[in-house]
């Protein structure tokens, strides 16, 4: 059987109508492994969203904006980009069930830090901004293809098992980051300076966050493919 795969939307407004929306790279990434990709839309109805619960295998939460500050206490720096308290609200709602469940879940950029903070971590509202001595982590007009900067995997992780490698090239498009690690994770990959680039739960079976792209990185560097061939064997 080929698992569903649950995947975070956002809304995409063109003139008069809203749409849900997610980049294709996420669908193409699931299907290449074996998975079939469901698109979860933003909405408030809980009990409609308990059904994908239900009916989900487990959960790639996306990236996108800016999680607010207010969810971890702070107000918002100046350098702080868009935020969605729709949005929040229906993905903090999702991951809560979903973790309590113990559902395989993967968070790439926004929803790793989306997972941080929902188990009372905080981020780095702006990494320049924040961190002395930081490097380049949101290149303008990037290519979402290309690699960017090396990571440092830690050794005794998931992601450790998953790649082989002590260090990766990624791609880089957040101006946000961890800064203090919410209950039950742990880090488990570095930028050179310092940056948490991935993060994964040491309570649960496959819980991970990675800060960059995988699924635009797959079709031109098959070593990303990894991640969701054992996400998707997890979710089995």
């Amino acid at each position: 059987m080929r698992p569903v795969i649950g995947l975070t939307t956002f809304i995409d407004a063109k003139g008069a109508c809203r749409y849900n929306s997610v980049s294709y790279t996420y669908i193409d990434a699931i299907i290449q492994a074996g998975g079939v990709p469901v698109l979860i839309p933003l909405i408030e109805d809980r009990e409609s969203l308990l059904k994908y619960i239900d009916i989900v295998d487990g959960i790639i939460f996306t990236g996108g904006e800016d999680v607010s500050p207010l969810h971890y206490g702070e107000n918002p720096i100046k350098e702080i980009g868009v935020t969605s308290q729709e949005r929040d609200a229906c993905e903090m709602y999702l991951f809560k069930e979903a973790y309590d469940l113990n559902m395989p879940i993967l968070g790439i950029c926004r929803g790793s830090q989306l997972m941080n903070v929902v188990l009372g971590g905080n981020l780095y509202q702006d990494i320049n901004a924040q961190v002395e001595g930081s490097l380049g982590h949101c290149p303008e007009n990037g290519d979402s293809s290309q690699v960017h900067h090396m990571v440092r995997i830690e050794k005794d992780t998931k992601l450790y098992s998953i790649f082989e490698k002590h260090s990766i090239a990624v791609n880089s498009f957040h101006h946000q980051s961890v800064k203090d690690l919410g209950k039950g994770l742990k880090a488990a990959a570095f930028s050179h300076e310092g940056i948490v680039e991935a993060i994964e739960s040491i309570e649960k079976d496959f819980v991970v966050g990675v800060q960059w792209h995988p699924e635009a990185l797959a079709p031109k560097h098959p070593i990303f493919r990894k991640l969701f061939d054992e996400f998707i064997k997890q979710c089995r």
